[in-house]
């Protein structure tokens, strides 16, 4: 039977990097897919719908309240967006002009990434703070909380904090400096999982809001990411994004969701409006969320770590290249390394991922050590047979 893409003329690919975005993200389950289809043939009140998703989130994560995102990247637009507003309807109206409101998010200056233009498109202004000596091999030190407490204003409406193995300082130490002045903490940890522990450990680390994906490692829809954290801010991240298009006497949202009567109206269709999400993507987040918890990390890395043998059985005889695979126990993701002699093979590693790329079929790898002579690969998003094509066709190349 021809697939979709077949019948559309899109060629499919090998996805031997991981879920980005990039690539179209990850492979759904069956059940996901199969409970966005059941979604899709009938009509609810989104907000009911969201409440419910968020009811499910705030059990898995341990947060007072949960919401359904766009993506990590519209969960960290619309966590800073709360922060600025609070449960103001005015101030939702008016942004991204903040005048008149906090309009300063302090970040580390060893967080700083080009997916910050989440945080930039709310209308304020990033304040960096530190100097991250040990990314530029000048010393050993990073930014300190002290750093974030001297830096905090009346004019700061949030911190934030990108989550990542290396990231400092210390979230539980960023938390208590941004609380002391009366400061929300926002944390990026949109490729925080495995491990599913996770889902608590930020969340109980005291962060405000937190915001993960949910087309990576949960195996959600590719267009939708959990954002978790302070009820309040929940409620303002759902009024900045809901549809507002209804009279405000026929407005009767969810109170765990949104609490009306705190309110003195309604306001407009928030900042956050383009970020839609469908009934399909809300539902399929919900479910995917309870399958990756219900696997759990051991049968999850066990899973993967077959994939990763295997695949080290099919390129281990590969002349010129030397097979490293990585399947500790202590390593979230199993992973393999294939290191090109490139004097020997006569073809750099550029050019090799190149050609798999180019070929057919289409292999993608990890390149990020590409010009060191490394290709990578993983198995988050391999398919039966996957294997061994990319066995066959490394051989092709590299023969």
């Amino acid at each position: 039977m021809s697939s979709v893409y077949e019948r559309l003329g899109i060629r499919t690919i090998i996805n031997a990097s991981g879920p980005s975005t990039r690539l179209s993200g990850s492979i759904l389950p069956a059940e996901v897919a199969q409970a966005m289809a059941e979604a899709s043939q009938h009509c609810v009140d989104i907000a009911e719908l969201q409440a419910w998703a968020g009811e499910a989130i705030a059990d898995v994560t341990g947060a007072e309240s949960g919401y359904v995102t766009s993506g990590a990247a519209a969960g960290i637009m619309l966590g800073v967006a709360a922060c600025v507003t609070g449960l103001d309807p005015g101030r939702m109206n008016r942004l991204p002009d903040t005048a008149g409101m906090k309009d300063e998010v302090i970040i580390p200056r060893s967080h700083r990434n080009f997916y910050d233009h989440a945080i930039r498109a709310v209308g304020v202004k990033l304040v960096e703070v530190g100097i991250s000596d040990r990314y530029s091999g000048a010393g050993v030190r990073d930014t300190e909380a002290w750093e974030i407490a001297d830096a905090i204003t009346d004019r700061t409406a949030a911190v934030a904090y990108v989550m990542n193995a290396r990231a400092r300082p210390d979230l539980a130490d960023v938390v208590k400096a941004a609380h002391d002045r009366g400061v929300p903490v926002v944390v990026d940890a949109a490729g925080q999982l495995p491990p599913q522990s996770n889902l608590q450990r930020f969340v109980e680390a005291g962060a405000d809001v937190v915001c993960f994906s949910g087309g990576k490692t949960i195996r959600g829809p590719q267009s939708s990411g959990i954002l978790c954290g302070r009820k309040d801010l929940v409620s303002a991240v759902a009024l900045q994004h809901l549809d507002q298009d209804v009279f405000y006497d026929l407005w009767n949202p969810p109170a765990s969701l949104i609490d009306k009567d705190r309110l003195p109206g309604a306001p407009q269709h928030g900042i956050g409006r383009p970020c839609k999400v469908g009934k399909e993507e809300i539902v399929g987040l919900i479910t995917a969320l309870r399958l990756f918890v219900a696997e759990g990390d051991e049968a999850r890395h066990a899973r993967w770590a077959a994939v990763i043998q295997s695949l080290a059985a099919a390129l281990e005889t590969l002349p010129n290249a030397r097979v490293d695979a990585a399947i500790d126990p202590g390593r979230p993701v199993p992973g393999l390394r294939l290191e090109i002699d490139e004097a020997a093979a006569g073809i750099t590693c550029l050019e090799l991922a190149r050609r798999l790329i180019d070929g057919e079929p289409s292999v993608h790898c990890n390149t990020a050590d590409v010009y060191e002579g490394v290709l990578g690969f993983g198995p988050m998003c391999l398919r039966e047979g996957d294997v061994e094509a990319i066995g066959r066709r490394m051989g092709e190349l590299l023969a």
